[in-house]
């Protein structure tokens, strides 16, 4: 071992000597390097805890978001409902000559009115086809209260989201009035389209905004019910869904004019968007906690330089070479950072692969809930780690505390013996 690497450790306090009585303790001098050491974990595990709780929340809502909603849609703008409905088969063969498309179903998707007795909500009501729609979602999976199969054409039967029943006031075997934006002038007036359906099941996604607005029907009451407005078209549901964009492009150029795609980056990219811009943010907010580590890192290889002046001057005379002293704050100071980033990453990995298990734990000890689902779409805090944060989160506290080494060590190697001599 170098001598500037065992005299950076033992000022880092990590490498300790024994002492004659009556030497000179370097209390001081750990007590400011475990600080910074101390400053550093603490921003680098914050870093690495934040953000893989901000991805396990965008992972969760995507995940919950798509388990009711479908990859690519493939719509028909201007056309009657119940001819697309006759001739989605034809469309749907077409798409899945396309080896990423993995399954297919046809689908109304409308705007309405759902109306109980006194309480009206309006709702985004789908229009699907019970044999098919396992294909392309899990709704029927999610079913809480009877099954999917339940919607049968002609007998008008509808599928209520749990938070969406809740505010209704309404269960299984319940009426309610579905009433179309359309409808039809007479000398009487303007007369909306209703129709009375029978709730047949209950269903939870668990995100709040589409248990709280999503109702579903068959496709062939859906689409003479609203006949006259909303789209129709396929649903399709793809191998990989990060591919989604790729795919729906490359349907809409081998399709038959007329046909458009739509993807589910498109129809949510306003709420994904946001998600990524929060992230970058926390992630520079977060990165002041390290920058104000390296600071405080900085201040205290600067404070021991001040107190070893004695030392670097007798290590001066013996023939040590500047960049010698140089090197043993540069060792000091990268030592102090490379401990820190390892504890910071350690413990930031620890709790951030536990959170499901340490959230609910203080929530119980505090009995406040986090995440009220009405607020977040989502009850419990998730997590997903990702390495590539991780490195990133590790190489940027890294270089900040190289870069922090250097002024000191420069300054260390300017000082001239004879006169720190004569002044000591």
């Amino acid at each position: 071992m170098s001598f500037e690497f065992w005299i950076g450790a033992r000022y880092a306090g990590l490498a300790r000597v024994k002492r004659r009585a009556g030497g000179r303790a370097d209390g001081f001098v750990s007590f400011i390097a475990a600080s910074s050491m101390a400053g550093i974990a603490l921003g680098v595990a914050a870093l690495i805890v934040v953000l893989s709780v901000m991805n396990g929340f965008q992972s969760q809502v995507r995940d919950r978001m798509l388990s009711v909603l479908p990859h690519i849609e493939l719509y028909f703008p201007g056309v009657d409902h119940s001819k697309v409905i006759e001739s989605w088969q034809d469309i749907a063969a077409a798409a899945q000559e396309n080896p990423n498309v993995v399954g297919a179903a046809p689908f109304v998707a409308a705007q309405g009115m759902i109306v109980r007795n006194n309480v009206l909500n309006g709702a985004q009501i789908r229009g699907v086809d019970p044999e098919t729609e396992p294909n392309v979602s899990e709704l029927a999976d999610q079913m809480l209260v009877g099954e999917l199969s339940s919607l049968k054409a002609g007998e008008f039967g509808i599928v209520l989201g749990r938070q969406l029943s809740e505010a209704l006031g309404v269960r299984a075997g319940d009426t309610v009035m579905v009433m179309a934006p359309q409808g039809s002038i007479s000398p009487a007036g303007f007369s909306p389209r209703m129709r009375q359906f029978t709730v047949v099941g209950l269903f939870s996604s668990g995100h709040y905004e589409y248990d709280a607005s999503l109702a579903f029907i068959n496709v062939d009451d859906a689409s003479r019910v609203f006949r006259d407005s909303g789209t129709s078209g396929v649903r399709l549901r793809i191998s990989d869904m990060h591919k989604a964009p790729q795919v729906a492009f490359q349907l809409a150029n081998e399709l038959p004019a007329g046909v458009r795609a739509s993807d589910w980056t498109q129809n949510n990219r306003t709420w994904f968007a946001a998600v990524q811009t929060e992230k970058r943010m926390m992630f520079l907010i977060l990165t002041l906690i390290v920058a104000v580590a390296a600071f405080n890192l900085l201040s205290s290889l600067v404070m021991a330089v001040k107190d070893k002046r004695s030392d670097i001057a007798i290590l001066r005379t013996l023939g040590a070479t500047p960049s010698e002293i140089a090197r043993i704050f540069l060792v000091q100071g990268s030592l102090i950072g490379v401990v820190g980033t390892f504890l910071g990453v350690f413990f930031g990995t620890v709790v951030a692969y536990n959170v499901d298990v340490i959230v609910p734990f203080i929530e119980n000890l505090v009995g406040q809930k986090f995440l009220p689902e009405q607020i977040y779409f989502i009850s419990e805090m998730p997590s997903s780690p990702h390495l590539s944060d991780i490195s990133i989160i590790a190489v940027t506290s890294l270089v900040l505390s190289l870069l922090a080494t250097l002024y000191p060590s420069w300054r260390a190697s300017n000082l001239q013996p004879a006169q720190v001599l004569r002044h000591d």
